[in-house]
C-alpha cells in the first residue's frame, strides 16, 4: 500500500541491526527445537547454520526450507533453500541465498541514498522559505499562512524520516547491535512518523481546498484559518490516536512495524488514500475552471499563449496537490518486479524532493517574495552608501580643518550636514 512504500524509505533497505536481532531470535528458537529432537543413530544432526534451522535428517534425504522470515519481510521475495544429507554430512545450501531470498541491493541502496538526499535538500529549502515568509510583514496573509503550515508538515516529515532512519535502522554493519533500542522509543518514533506523514497529505489537501474556493470566489469559507488548521493537524491526530488504540488492543507486537492485522494499517492508509483522491478531483476541477477563464473574453492573447498559461498553471499545481502520488495509486502491490521498482523509484526516490520543489515554486520564485527581497536589498545598499558617503565627508571636513581658520571649518561642517539632509 501507499504508506508501506513510504515506510520503506524510512526503515531503509538495509536495517542491519534489525536483521541481526531477528536472526538472533530465530537462532534461539532453533536451539530450543533441536534440543527437543531425539538424535538419530545415522544421518545428519540438526543444526543452525546462521541462516536457517535444519532438523535431523537421514542419509540421502533432501530438506527444503523457505527463505528465513526476516529476509521475506525485508525483500518480499519468496524462495526456497535446499540441503542434502550425505554420508560425509550436510552439503552446502543451494541455491545461493543472495539469489533465492534477496533482491538487487544496489537498486535499493541508490533509492535510499536518493531519498536521504531529497529529504535533506527539502528540509534546508523549507527552513529558509519559512524564515523568509515569517520575516516580512507584507507576506503575512491567509495564502502564505497555509503555505507555511504545508512547509512545516514537509519539514516534520523529513525530520521524522531522517531521524528514524539514522537512529533505528542504521545500514552500517560496524554498528554495535548487541543492545536493542527501547520499545517505547521505537514505538513513539513510528507514531510521530505516521502522524507527520498523514498531516503532510492533509495539508496538501488544504492547499487544494483553499485554491478551489478562491477560484469559485467563495469568500465566506476562505477566511477561516482555524478550519484549515483543524483539517491539516486535527484530523490526522484523530486517526493516529485510533491507530495507537488499535495497535495496543489488536497487534501490540515488537515495534509495531509488522502489519499482520489489517485494521491498524487501514486506519492510516485509508485517510491518506481519501485525501489523495479528493485532491485529485479538486485538481481536475481547478484545471477545468482555469480553462474556462482562459477562454473567456476578458483574457486576451491567442490560443497558443492561452495553452502556454494553462500548461504553466498545471505544472505549478502538480507538486502543490501531490498529484505525483496518483500516478501509481491503483497499482498498490505490482507483481511485476520491473514495475515495482519503477513505483518505488518514483514514490520514494523522486517523491522526497517534493518539499524542495514546493519551496522553490511557492517561495523563491514567488513574485511577492522576490519584490520584498529586492526592496530589502535596496534598503540595505542605500544605507551602506549613505553611511560610506557620510564617513568620507567627515574625513574631508577633518582634513580641511587643519588648513583653514576656525570659522571656515564651521562653515564646511554646516555645508556637509546640509548636503546630507
Amino acid at each position: 500500500d501507499l504508506l508501506t512504500l513510504v515506510l520503506m524509505s524510512v526503515d531503509g533497505r538495509f536495517p542491519f541491526c534489525w536483521l541481526y536481532w531477528e536472526m538472533e531470535r530465530a537462532r534461539g528458537e532453533c536451539q530450543t527445537q533441536l534440543q527437543q529432537q531425539t538424535p538419530g543413530a545415522e544421518g545428519c544432526e540438526g543444526e543452525w547454520n546462521n541462516v536457517s534451522c535444519w532438523r535431523t535428517a537421514a542419509v540421502g534425504e533432501v530438506l527444503t526450507l523457505p527463505c528465513p522470515s526476516p529476509f521475506l519481510l525485508l525483500f518480499g521475495k519468496n524462495g526456497n533453500l535446499s540441503r542434502n544429507c550425505t554420508e560425509e554430512g550436510w552439503s552446502s545450501v543451494y541455491p545461493d541465498i543472495g539469489f533465492a531470498c534477496s533482491s538487487d541491493l544496489v537498486f535499493y541502496r541508490v533509492v535510499h541514498i536518493l531519498s536521504t538526499l531529497g529529504h535533506s535538500l527539502s528540509l534546508g529549502a523549507l527552513i529558509t522559505s519559512t524564515a523568509i515568509i515569517c520575516s516580512f510583514r507584507r507576506l503575512h496573509c491567509m495564502r502564505n499562512y497555509i503555505h507555511l503550515n504545508l512547509f512545516v508538515s514537509f519539514m516534520l516529515r523529513a525530520v521524522a524520516v531522517l531521524t528514524k532512519d539514522t537512529l533505528l535502522f542504521s545500514e552500517d554493519q560496524s554498528t554495535d547491535c548487541s543492545t536493542q533500542p527501547s520499545l517505547v522509543g521505537c514505538k513513539a518514533s513510528l507514531v510521530f512518523f505516521n502522524y507527520f506523514v498523514m498531516a503532510n497529505f492533509f495539508w496538501l489537501l488544504v492547499e487544494g481546498l483553499y485554491l478551489h474556493m478562491l477560484l469559485l470566489v467563495i469568500w465566506t469559507y476562505c477566511g477561516h484559518l482555524s478550519v484549515y488548521m483543524l483539517i491539516g493537524w486535527g484530523i490526522p491526530s484523530v486517526f493516529t490516536v485510533a491507530w495507537i488504540v488499535s495497535r495496543i488492543n489488536l497487534e501490540d507486537t515488537r515495534c509495531w512495524e509488522i502489519n499482520d492485522n489489517p485494521v491498524p494499517d487501514r486506519l492510516i492508509n485509508w485517510p491518506i488514500m481519501a485525501s489523495v483522491i479528493i485532491n485529485f478531483l479538486l485538481f481536475i476541477s481547478i484545471i477545468r475552471i482555469l480553462v474556462q477563464k482562459l477562454r473567456s473574453s476578458h483574457i486576451g492573447g491567442n490560443d497558443q499563449s492561452q495553452y502556454r498559461r494553462l500548461a504553466k498553471s498545471t505544472l505549478l499545481l502538480i507538486p502543490l496537490f501531490g498529484i505525483n502520488y496518483v500516478v501509481f495509486f491503483y497499482l498498490m502491490e505490482p507483481d511485476d518486479e520491473t514495475l515495482k521498482r519503477i513505483k518505488i523509484f518514483f514514490d520514494l526516490g523522486l517523491g522526497s524532493f517534493q518539499g524542495l520543489i514546493v519551496a522553490v515554486l511557492y517561495c523563491f520564485l514567488n513574485s511577492e517574495v522576490q519584490a520584498e527581497l529586492r526592496r530589502t536589498w535596496r534598503s540595505l545598499t542605500m544605507k551602506g552608501c549613505v553611511l560610506q558617503d557620510y564617513r568620507l565627508r567627515c574625513l574631508s571636513a577633518n582634513h580641511t580643518s587643519t588648513q583653514f581658520p576656525r570659522n571656515t571649518r564651521a562653515q564646511s561642517i554646516l555645508q556637509t550636514e546640509t548636503t546630507m539632509l
